[in-house]
């Protein structure tokens, strides 16, 4: 048994970080280590760190600093970096912060069992930021909290080489899992209690394993006896065909939502993000869906204020908009990475001016928002209960399968039942409604 035995791990980013997390759980127990109960009795402190944007890296290395006095405290603590950060900025850890002990990329959390119990005899860091080809880690499963839904990593990597986005540096080239693996590992997170599951990828849609792409993935999730709901995250407008819609189409436990990341609304900008659509194509690709998915939610990534983006090429974004009506977006100001294409340009827009762009997305959006909402109203919709209402203990709070937030009495029911619901108002980005019976429901 290694002297190292308990751990806290502390993730930042996306979701395909908190997958990685659950996986290096995964790892570690199955090597005899156990969770700490908190952070200070821990042996080995874990930080999963996110490289998107600037925000991100700022949040680790304050939290760094304060790991450093648990450290003081207890010298034999182990401290390690994982994940993006530790990818692309492994040589400014070590030098601006020498009491980190591991520093692993992506590829190499394998490793870190192995790497843990050679630092009980040596004291010099550890480091292993080398990408993969092959890497998908297929043999393994994560360990799991109980939950609701369970985040299924599919592949790694991405080859779209956005001109904005550091991910094909910091996770390296696609490559797939067999469909086989993901379904045992679908089939265990049922066994587990799991009722929702979430395929990520990079570019999830842009899964092939063989001659196997991500229609036929979804296909055989969609087929393990027990899986009530299953989403998807993220896709690439190229990636997504007919194929894939008819697949969802014909699922009742595949959501009806999709998230199609717009970016930008003007082609130069597109063509300048390296996004390879223009937005002729996505608006098409937008009326496809909700012709082939009635009632289908679409929501979006939009940044504002790409170099060299104009006053007429951003109201370009905001007309795209008005046209597509996004249920709902995530908005960001164009945060620059280095090492990325989009660090090279000179002509970067204001702080002020990016701001002021931001505002204008945010407010049309909510606009956007509480007019989807309010087409839902006198409907009834699958609730699953997924938490209580932040407003009152006595309801719950859950989503439609279109990935709206409805707030519900809470009645008889409990957290993970299904129940149908009379939408009766839309406030905002939520819903209210009304629980009903199945027989009231089936008779409407």
């Amino acid at each position: 048994m290694p002297m190292h035995r308990s751990y806290f791990i502390e993730t930042y980013g996306c979701q395909m970080n908190v997958a990685d997390s659950e996986l290096i759980e995964g790892l570690l127990q199955k090597e005899g280590y156990q969770p700490a109960s908190d952070i200070k009795s821990a042996d080995a402190i874990f930080v999963n760190t996110c490289a998107i944007r600037e925000h991100a890296e700022e949040k680790v290395h304050s939290q760094l600093g304060r790991y450093n006095l648990i450290k003081k405290l207890k010298p034999a603590t182990i401290i390690g970096v994982l994940g993006c950060m530790a990818q692309n900025l492994k040589d400014d850890i070590l030098e601006s912060k020498p009491y980190v002990d591991i520093v692993l990329g992506p590829d190499s959390y394998r490793k870190l069992p192995e790497i843990l119990n050679r630092k009980v005899e040596n004291s010099e860091s550890v480091v292993d930021t080398k990408l993969s080809r092959y890497e998908v880690y297929d043999d393994l499963f994560p360990s799991r909290n109980e939950g609701i839904n369970a985040w299924i990593s599919i592949m790694r990597g991405c080859d779209k080489f956005c001109t904005f986005c550091i991910v094909p540096f910091t996770r390296g080239r696609e490559r797939s899992r067999s469909i086989a693996s993901i379904v045992s590992e679908t089939e265990k997170a049922v066994v587990d209690g799991f009722v929702e599951i979430t395929l990520l990828g990079q570019n999830v849609n842009s899964y092939k394993h063989e001659h196997e792409g991500f229609s036929e993935l979804l296909e055989a999730v969609a087929y393990v006896k027990g899986v009530k709901r299953i989403r998807y995250t993220s896709p690439h407008p190229q990636d997504i065909n007919t194929k894939l819609l008819e697949v969802m189409a014909a699922h009742d436990n595949i959501c009806n939502y999709i998230h199609l990341p717009l970016q930008a609304g003007n082609n130069r900008i597109l063509k300048r993000m390296n996004r390879t659509y223009t937005k002729e194509h996505f608006m098409g690709l937008a009326n496809h869906i909700r012709d082939m998915l009635p009632n289908v939610g679409i929501s979006t990534d939009i940044i504002v204020g790409f170099p060299g983006e104009t006053n007429t090429e951003f109201e370009e974004t905001l007309d795209v908009m008005e046209k597509v009506k996004f249920d709902s977006a995530f908005t960001f100001k164009y945060s620059s990475r280095p090492g990325t294409k989009a660090a090279e340009y000179s002509d970067h827009i204001t702080e002020a001016e990016k701001q002021k762009r931001l505002q204008r997305v945010i407010s049309l959006q909510k606009k956007h928002t509480l007019e989807r909402n309010l087409e839902s109203v006198g409907k009834i919709e699958v609730v699953l209960v997924e938490k209580e209402s932040k407003k009152s203990s006595a309801y719950w709070a859950g989503r439609t399968d279109s990935n709206k937030w409805v707030i519900i009495e809470k009645g008889n029911t409990k957290i993970k039942d299904f129940v149908p619901a009379l939408i009766t108002a839309a406030k905002g980005v939520t819903l209210h409604g009304d629980l009903v019976t199945q027989e009231e429901a089936h008779a409407v």
